[in-house]
């Protein structure tokens, strides 16, 4: 592999381009089906697909939980779990904003690849004056596709314009980075800057991540 068959990077937003929620913020979730932090994560993983994907709206998807854990919900219950989901997954991860802005400043493709319900992409979406910076955006609400679906991966390297040999995908889950590698993409499962920074090093990456943070417009 050269560097220079590297045209574009697509990157997912979970604990990725955003920092992942605190203990705190789950357990605020946790504390309204009555359930430990570790049982709630748990069945929040599990149960992930059905709202992502589109097939379930959030008020369908809390009240199905409920249902699962034998808890009873009201309009209010289902009004702050939605928005304290929003919230939490709202911290930009600063250092791989900048990155992303100077992808985009030296000309280099960039899409967004995100297991997302879409709450959530309407608001990252209004929230964020960087998530224009991409040059394709791909939501699994809006497609009714979720990782690791080979049809997202596709979906994504056709509206980039580009082959699967000429990207880089970052993500932080392995069973995304498996699917994309099936498929010939060139993944980094992300686990730290500095780790991502190392492995874009190894590739000849002509632009990465700093060291160190600093707000950019």
């Amino acid at each position: 592999m050269s560097s220079s068959n590297l045209k574009a990077v697509i990157l997912d937003y979970g604990e990725v381009l955003c920092i992942r929620p605190t203990a705190d913020e789950f357990r605020r979730l946790a504390d309204i089906f009555a359930l430990d932090l570790d049982s709630f994560r748990k069945l929040w993983e599990a149960s992930r697909d059905a709202i992502d994907r589109g097939d379930l709206t959030p008020e369908a998807y809390w009240l199905n939980f409920a249902q699962r854990t034998r808890t009873k919900l009201g309009p209010k219950h289902i009004e702050n779990l939605s928005a304290w989901e929003i919230e939490m997954w709202s911290n930009a991860n600063p250092v791989m904003v900048d990155w992303l802005l100077d992808m985009s400043r030296a000309g280099i493709k960039t899409a967004l690849l995100s297991n997302m319900p879409a709450d959530l992409a309407e608001h990252v979406q209004t929230k964020f004056e960087w998530m224009r910076k991409f040059t394709f955006k791909t939501f699994s609400a809006h497609v009714r596709l979720v990782k690791p679906d080979p049809a997202i991966y596709q979906h994504t390297l056709q509206g980039l314009g580009v082959k699967a040999s000429e990207t880089v995908f970052v993500d932080d889950r392995e069973t995304n980075i498996r699917a994309a590698r099936a498929l010939g993409i060139h993944a980094i499962q992300f686990q730290s800057i500095e780790q991502l920074r190392s492995d874009l090093q190894v590739m000849g990456f002509p632009v990465l991540p700093s060291v160190a943070s600093g707000p950019k417009s």
